[in-house]
């Protein structure tokens, strides 16, 4: 488990105190190649933006924590690439195209996908998908 699928769930984590931030360190200092979908960077940003929203963090320390995600160790992909896979994927499993995208990118790669999103997680534990899905918690 060399190279790894991120999701925003986790890559925020990377930055905010809260649960599962450990774990995320853990990954981020894992020396492992990370790999994400382009729009990794509109997702955090938007987790970012509603927590500004709910005044658990100010529009400077958003804005900070962005800059500095931009400059991330993350292999980047062109969702474009994933879409029709992620489209099925989330027709077939119930879950957003988002997710599905992640979940494509790991997928063609033979990858595993890491996800602090419990509901997402709980979601693909039933069907075959499940293998390729890790619980931030579980990773090593």
């Amino acid at each position: 488990m060399n190279t790894l699928v991120v999701d925003a769930s986790v890559a925020v984590k990377w930055f905010l105190p809260e649960i599962h931030s450990e774990a995320a360190g853990r990954i981020l200092k894992s020396k492992r190649k990370l790999l994400a979908p382009d729009f990794i960077f509109a997702e955090v940003g938007n987790t970012l933006w509603k927590k500004n929203v709910r005044q658990e963090i100010t529009a400077p320390e958003a804005k900070g924590i962005l800059q500095d995600f931009l400059r991330f160790p993350l292999q980047i992909y062109s969702s474009k690439i994933f879409v029709d896979v992620a489209w099925n994927l989330a027709i077939q499993s119930r879950i957003s195209v988002y997710d599905g995208l992640y979940l494509a990118l790991a997928l063609g790669g033979g990858f595993m996908l890491v996800t602090a999103d419990r509901k997402f997680y709980e979601s693909l534990q039933q069907g075959i998908m499940g293998e390729k899905l890790i619980w931030i918690e579980d990773t090593k």
